[in-house]
């Protein structure tokens, strides 16, 4: 059977993460992950059976960090790993819904397909108005003088009515930053932020271009025929209008159940301790919707 890779991004409770990598032990599975260098987790207690990535930064919400820890860790999976069907961007806060034969036969039904949660960006019906991401600059860090001379630079195209535009004439596109992608297309997305700089440094101006970046690429590429549209991840938004999605708890579990998803976030190990025995129990074959 075609190994599947899953890459874990982490920056705190190593007990969580690591009972994430037990939960995905198996000879098919290949588990990486991605330490934030800022992070106080000591790369040697994380659990023995992941591989860890070597090149860690320090990844900031929002800001290009978060691509480039992604492309750091898929540079060294495709060279360490010849065959795989797929690699699953995961967050330590995610939980496997599934067993892993489940999950197996679930990727394999899914094979040749990129899951790939996605939308057409612009101010259409049916498209997300997130244009003002990349319309304007957008300051990366926390510099004084480069949040300044972002502010002058979109006080002054806001003056004049103009707007970035995605080079080469690419179509914008957005959606969820955690997916599965084959092997031929993570290369495809080294290829391309190899090869065409000018590209990176745009997105290196985008506000969230982890919401971006994989989708425009993958939108404006042959891979495209390929996108099933669903990532297969569970999240539920506070109707607030929160950035972030709400840390689920046993209240949640009714509606976690009843999805059709591979896996659920966010979880917390506080939070969700009375969710989690419910979601092992449901992993387990055990427990269903009541």
């Amino acid at each position: 059977m075609t190994k599947q890779v899953f890459l874990i991004q982490a920056h705190k409770d190593i007990g969580q993460l690591n009972a994430l990598v037990e939960h995905l032990r198996d000879d098919d599975f290949l588990v990486y992950v991605n330490l934030d260098r800022k992070c106080d987790l000591d790369p040697a207690a994380v659990h023995p059976a992941a591989r860890l990535v070597r090149e860690r930064i320090d990844v900031h919400w929002g800001t290009f960090s978060q691509v480039q820890a992604v492309l750091n860790s898929l540079r060294q999976i495709l060279a360490e790993v010849p065959d795989f069907d797929k690699v699953l961007f995961l967050s330590a806060q995610d939980f496997p819904l599934l067993s892993n034969a489940a999950l197996k036969e679930e990727l394999a039904a899914l094979a040749g397909r990129e899951l790939l949660d996605t939308v057409a960006i612009g101010r259409a019906p049916g498209q997300w108005a997130a244009d003002y991401r990349y319309q304007y600059f957008y300051p990366q860090g926390s510099g004084r003088l480069r949040r300044l001379a972002c502010a002058l630079a979109n006080r002054a195209m806001r003056a004049t009515g103009i707007k970035r535009r995605l080079p080469q004439g690419l179509q914008p596109w957005g959606g969820s930053s955690w997916w599965a992608l084959s092997r031929e297309c993570a290369r495809m997305l080294l290829e391309r932020a190899g090869r065409e700089p000018g590209l990176v440094r745009f997105f290196c101006r985008v506000a969230c271009p982890d919401e971006m970046f994989v989708q425009t690429l993958v939108m404006n590429s042959p891979f495209r025929e390929r996108v099933l549209g669903s990532n297969f991840r569970y999240v539920q938004w506070p109707e607030s209008g929160s950035r972030n999605p709400k840390v689920l708890d046993e209240g949640d579990f009714e509606r976690i159940a009843a999805s059709r998803a591979h896996f659920c976030r966010k979880l917390d190990s506080r939070t969700s301790a009375g969710l989690m025995p419910r979601l092992l129990a449901l992993r387990a074959g055990a427990e269903g919707t009541a």
